[in-house]
């Protein structure tokens, strides 16, 4: 039975973390997604024996991490974009080796230490493959504390559907906010299940398999890279996820993701109280990217307004989208503000309509 709980962002994607079947979660606390490991602490080994541990470090858990989803199981770690950063050169080996886990990034304001408010400047880390390598993961970015929740399970499916990385990208402000939030009843975790692909040993039905992530000869190592593009390719075509709200009559369009586009639904309300048709699409995977979406949209609109908690990051992906057919303008607040549906509108009416 699903159950009707306020709860914190954070501690929301924990709960259902333990409820999702997680066998483990390897860690390193860093504001402001340290409630992640301290909830799970407390709770999840008494009530399902999940392992939790806190590593030495964010190099020693993603680590961890590889060893974990190499036998199989369903493993999971978070962090705060410092953190990730240590993250990134262990995420490219686990994506060469195709082995299933899901990563959360509750971004906070950078560079460098930055600080503990919230930011979406991890754009490009996330999409864009922040380690080394032609690699991918699937990004998912939650905009409500109830898809904090709602995206793990989710994340666990498609991790292990794919082999792939999955990465719940979310911000310090989903994080500590607190909502309305349905759980999802309680997923027993499989301690027989055994993959076909996992490091298990030799069994009595089967050869021990081998992973790994080096490949010394060049010709083996373009034909994994050819394997990976060609799984990306079909992730592009079966997995990418959108949300468009009043894009259908709309003169003008948003596109935010994220904390960001909640504000952005008030903001086009308060221009269509003006007289202003403005329409928001939302991309709820990042990567992969709703690019046709997007180019569909500007086709029947007179301009597009990307925004973010950042300099501009999405807003390359936004403007290859639409690929010059009309124009796309940028706004953003950085280093941890998060803009007001005022200065949206404020910034459209100044960027595209007023011009017109």
């Amino acid at each position: 039975m699903k159950e009707l709980k306020l709860m914190k962002g954070n501690e929301a994607l924990a709960e259902a973390a333990i409820r999702a079947g997680c066998d483990a979660y390897f860690g390193y606390p860093i504001t402001p997604q340290s409630e992640v490991l301290e909830y799970l602490s407390r709770e999840a080994e008494k009530r399902t024996g999940m392992v939790v541990l806190q590593a030495e470090s964010e190099v020693a858990s993603i680590n961890m991490i590889y060893g974990g989803a190499g036998c199989g199981k369903k493993v999971m770690t978070s962090s705060s974009s410092p953190g990730v950063s240590l993250m990134q050169e262990g995420i490219s080996y686990i994506a060469s080796a195709e082995v299933p886990c899901l990563l959360v990034n509750v971004q906070r304001g950078g560079p460098g230490l930055g600080t503990i408010q919230p930011s979406q400047a991890d754009y490009y880390q996330s999409v864009k493959g922040g380690g080394h390598g032609d690699y991918k993961m699937i990004v998912l970015a939650p905009s409500s504390v109830q898809e904090m929740a709602d995206f793990v399970s989710l994340g666990f499916d498609l991790a292990f559907k794919y082999r792939n990385p999955v990465m719940i990208l979310s911000d310090g402000a989903l994080g500590q906010m607190m909502e309305k939030v349905e759980l999802q009843p309680h997923q027993e975790r499989s301690t027989e299940l055994l993959q076909e692909w996992a490091t298990v040993g030799r069994t009595p039905d089967r050869d021990s398999n081998f992973i790994t992530s080096l490949h010394m000869q060049p010709e083996q190592m373009e034909e994994v890279n050819i394997h990976l593009q060609n799984k990306y390719k079909l992730i592009a075509e079966n997995e990418t996820r959108v949300e468009c709200v009043n894009c259908d009559d709309a003169d003008y369009i948003i596109v935010a993701y994220g904390l960001v586009a909640r504000v952005c639904h008030n903001a086009a309300q308060l221009g269509r109280d003006k007289g202003l048709k403005i329409g928001v699409i939302r991309p709820i995977t990042l990567s992969p990217f709703p690019t046709d979406y997007i180019s569909k949209a500007s086709e029947q609109v007179k301009g597009i307004l990307d925004v973010e908690m950042s300099a501009g990051q999405m807003v390359d992906d936004v403007r290859l989208a639409v690929n010059g057919k009309k124009p796309v303008e940028f706004y953003g607040r950085m280093g941890g503000i998060v803009p007001t549906p005022e200065e949206i509108l404020a910034a459209l009416e100044e960027k595209l309509v007023g011009g017109k």
